[in-house]
C-alpha cells in the first residue's frame, strides 16, 4: 500500500508540471484560438534564464521574478510581432509557425547555454518530508503550491475582475467585443504573457526537483498540451484533472510495468480515452482561428 501511494503522490507532482503548461495553452488558445506549440519553450526559459542570473550573483528570489518578467515579455512580443501578422492565417499555419518559434527559441538557447543540463537549489531544503511512510521531496510540495496559486490567480482573474470580463468577452465573440471598446488584439497579447509567466513559474520550480537543459521544453510541452485536450480543450480545470490523471497514470505505469514504458503507456491511455470521447473529458470547445 505504502508503495502505491508513493507511486500516487510522484504522479501527482508530476501532474501539477503538466497542469501548468497545460493551463498556459488554454490561456492562449481561449482568446485568440491559437495552439502555441512553443509553450514548452517558455517553461525551459523560466529555469534557464533564473539559472543565468544566479550565475550573475543575481538574488535566487530577485533572479526568479526577472526570470518570469522577461519570458512574460517574450510572449508579449512572440504575440505582437509575429502572431498578429499573420492572423488571417488558417489554424494548421498557426501550428507550424508556433513550430517554427518554438525550434528558433531552442536553437538560440542551446547557443546561449549550450546542450548541458543545470540546475537549481531547492526553494526550501533537500530534506523530504514523510508522510505515512510516503517520502515526499519537499520541492514537489512547492510545485503543488504553485499549481494551486496559479489555478486560483487566474480564477480570480477571469471571474473576479473587469479586465477578466474583457478577455472573455473576447473569447465568446470579438467582434462584439470591439463594439463594447475592447481590443481583442492587446487581450491577446494579454494572453500570451499570461502563458509566458506561468509557463516560466513551471519552467523554475521543477528545476531543482530534477535539471533544466535547453530542450526540457518539447516533452513538458507535449504532454501539457496532451492534458490540454484530454480535458476539453478551452476548460482549464478539465485540463488541470485530466493533468493530474496523466501524471499518476505515468507513474503507476513506470512502477508496476516499466521505467522505460512511462511516455508510452501515458499517451496510450491519451489514445484510448479520446477514442472512447473525442471531445475530451469536459468537453471541448471547437478547435479554430478566432477573428482576432
Amino acid at each position: 500500500m505504502t508503495e502505491l501511494l508513493q507511486y500516487v503522490a510522484n504522479g501527482l507532482v508530476s501532474g501539477g508540471i503538466y497542469a501548468i503548461v497545460a493551463v498556459g495553452f488554454i490561456t492562449i488558445y481561449n482568446v485568440s484560438k491559437v495552439i502555441n506549440l512553443a509553450q514548452g519553450e517558455f517553461l525551459m526559459l523560466g529555469g534557464m534564464v533564473t539559472v543565468a542570473m544566479i550565475g550573475m550573483n543575481v538574488p535566487y528570489a530577485l533572479a526568479a521574478f526577472l526570470a518570469i518578467l522577461i519570458v512574460t515579455l517574450i510572449g508579449v512580443l512572440m504575440q505582437k510581432y509575429v502572431i498578429a501578422y499573420v492572423k488571417k492565417a488558417s489554424p494548421i499555419s498557426l501550428i507550424i509557425l508556433t513550430i517554427g518559434i518554438s525550434t528558433l527559441i531552442r536553437g538560440l538557447a542551446s547557443l546561449i547555454w549550450g546542450k548541458d543540463a543545470y540546475s537549481l537549489d531547492p526553494i526550501t531544503s533537500n530534506q523530504p518530508l514523510s508522510l505515512g511512510g510516503v517520502n515526499i521531496a519537499q520541492q514537489s510540495v512547492w510545485i503543488l503550491a504553485a499549481v494551486l496559486i496559479v489555478l486560483f490567480l487566474l480564477w480570480f482573474l477571469m471571474d473576479k475582475t473587469m479586465l477578466g470580463k474583457k478577455i472573455n468577452a473576447c473569447s465568446v465573440n470579438p467582434m462584439a467585443a470591439r463594439l463594447m471598446g475592447i481590443s481583442p488584439a492587446k487581450m491577446s497579447m494579454l494572453a500570451f504573457g499570461i502563458s509566458g509567466a506561468t509557463g516560466a513559474i513551471a519552467g523554475i520550480v521543477i528545476a531543482p526537483l530534477s535539471v533544466t537543459s535547453y530542450d526540457i521544453g518539447v516533452l513538458l510541452g507535449i504532454k501539457g498540451f496532451s492534458a490540454a485536450i484530454l480535458g476539453g480543450l478551452g476548460n482549464p480545470l478539465g485540463a488541470a484533472v485530466a493533468a493530474f490523471i496523466l501524471g499518476i497514470v505515468e507513474s503507476l505505469g513506470a512502477g508496476y510495468i516499466s521505467s522505460g514504458m512511462k511516455d508510452a503507456i501515458a499517451f496510450l491511455v491519451l489514445i484510448v480515452m479520446l477514442l472512447v470521447k473525442p471531445s475530451g473529458i469536459f468537453g471541448e470547445r471547437s478547435v479554430g482561428k478566432g477573428g482576432l
